[in-house]
């Protein structure tokens, strides 16, 4: 009875023992996310917004519409985000499984053979199976049983690892649609880009045939002694020098193609395209809404919010870790040194029942280690956040004052073109009349060519800042 009572006394003080350990635990930094954003990126409210349109009705040009549909079935980031996404499911059913109990099956033969000359020996020496039947030695050992083990969440440290797997299962499924977005939103620029080099090159094409026509009269007046060998050579260097920004040109748009026959997982191949009228495309109208709509639009703060909604969770996990852990441990099944013997019931039944419970009381520094690791990962992911939603208005903003002034410089490098090319005509006028100097005559070309590209690097500029403001607010991905 003074041992039953002492075992008792022992049980509590340690139960005692664990109970004060776990209140000793460090205190959860708290944190906020800061959802506050301007009312407006500008005077206008208006609520309408761009970002809620699927890209395939934004992108009306069919092939460019081929090109995004083919990018997304073959995009080779885009599949390894998709098997992160199967990652993070897995996670799921792992934590799932550890709040199940875990329940398994074991056969199994064994052979024991101890010394005559000690305890257990001399023990199984002198026992008897049955009447004139010795002790078989060595003695065999048959097994059929089964277990179960299963930790008791009494701190929900297990559920609570379970809501932070889904929760980074969310976050991994918000990271695809954010692929998705710069995706079609790449394919786009790389596409504009590709018709505004074709157009770069038709006008190369038309200055070299201006220019060779000018050189023609230059040498045709310097024959007739009007003008000196200096201007035949200036002219036939202003030629060459077109004809190798042809190629230039040709190498980017080779360049150019191969970046998309990337983006769609594909070897080069020619890139369809309709390079007719380029300066016809009409850039799409933008309503950019208010800003509080970034939060329910953009994939990248949709995950950044729900990381930070991981990470607190971590947090919760890593401090439950402080608290003792209830286990319980059972078993059932047959045992016995002969295999006619495991049929004879119940004297061949095993069973048991434990349960344990177990807590740090001493040594606890890997375990404050890696609660402080949570906190501060807690912390990282609300900078995270805030960073995030910072950007994402920044870059509207940006976008939105880039489409209003890019539209006033095209309107007046259309003008500045229109005047270029018409002097054009006049100094090849003035020049034949001898009113002119021939280097007029080359600088006047040359700044129409200048002005006419530029005007197309304008014209890509306005529909890459159309392209760019509908990634940004969270369009694409739908």
């Amino acid at each position: 009875m003074y041992k039953i009572n002492k075992i008792h006394t022992c049980i509590g003080l340690l139960g005692l023992s664990l109970a004060v350990a776990s209140c000793k635990v460090p205190a959860i930094v708290q944190t906020t996310e800061n959802k506050q954003v301007p009312g407006a990126y500008n005077i206008s409210r208006d609520t309408t917004n761009t970002a809620s349109l699927p890209w395939r009705s934004f992108f009306t040009d069919p092939h460019l519409a081929a090109l995004i549909d083919t990018a997304l079935k073959n995009n080779q980031e885009l599949n390894v985000t998709l098997q992160e996404i199967e990652m993070a499911k897995n996670d799921i059913r792992f934590r799932k499984g550890q709040i199940l109990p875990t329940v398994g099956a074991k056969v199994g033969i064994g052979v024991e053979k101890v010394g005559r000359y000690t305890s257990q020996g001399a023990g199984d020496a002198s026992t008897e199976i049955a009447p004139g039947k010795e002790t078989p030695d060595p003695l065999m050992d048959y097994t059929a049983a089964v277990y179960a083990n299963w930790e008791v969440d009494i701190w929900k440290k297990l559920r609570t690892a379970k809501k932070a797997a889904v929760t980074r299962y969310l976050a991994t499924v918000e990271g695809k649609n954010f692929v998705l977005t710069n995706l079609v939103a790449e394919v786009a620029n790389s596409y504009y880009e590709l018709l505004a080099l074709d157009n770069q090159l038709e006008m190369v094409k038309q200055n070299i045939g201006l220019q060779e026509n000018a050189l023609e009269i230059v040498k045709v007046q310097k024959e007739a002694s009007r003008v000196t060998e200096l201007a035949v050579q200036k002219f036939q260097a202003e030629v060459l020098n077109s004809q190798s920004l042809e190629f230039e040109i040709l190498q980017n748009i080779k360049e150019t193609e191969n970046k998309i026959n990337f983006l769609l997982a594909r070897y080069p191949q020619e890139i369809p395209r309709d390079k007719s009228d380029f300066f016809g495309l009409m850039p799409a109208a933008i309503h950019a809404g208010v800003p509080s709509q970034l939060l329910a639009n953009r994939p990248d703060l949709k995950r950044a919010e729900l990381e930070l909604m991981a990470a607190r969770l971590d947090v919760k996990v890593a401090r439950a870790e402080f608290y003792p852990s209830f286990g319980i441990s059972a078993a059932l099944g047959f045992q016995a040194f002969k295999p006619s013997y495991l049929v004879k019931f119940p004297e061949s039944m095993l069973y048991s029942l434990a349960g344990d419970l177990a807590g740090p009381l001493v040594n606890r520094n890997a375990i404050k280690a890696e609660f402080y690791n949570a906190n501060a990962r807690q912390l990282q992911a609300m900078y995270d956040y805030q960073r995030t939603i910072l950007n994402a208005y920044l870059e509207v903003s940006t976008q939105l004052s880039r489409i209003d002034n890019l539209e006033k410089s095209y309107d007046l490098k259309s003008k500045q073109v229109d005047a270029l090319t018409k002097s054009i005509d006049i100094s090849n006028d003035l020049f034949k009349s001898a009113r002119a100097d021939y280097l007029e005559v080359l600088m006047t070309q040359r700044d129409a060519l200048e002005s006419r590209l530029e005007l197309i690097e304008t014209k890509k500029g306005q529909l890459n800042a159309i392209v760019n403001v509908y990634r940004d607010l969270g369009g694409g991905w739908k």
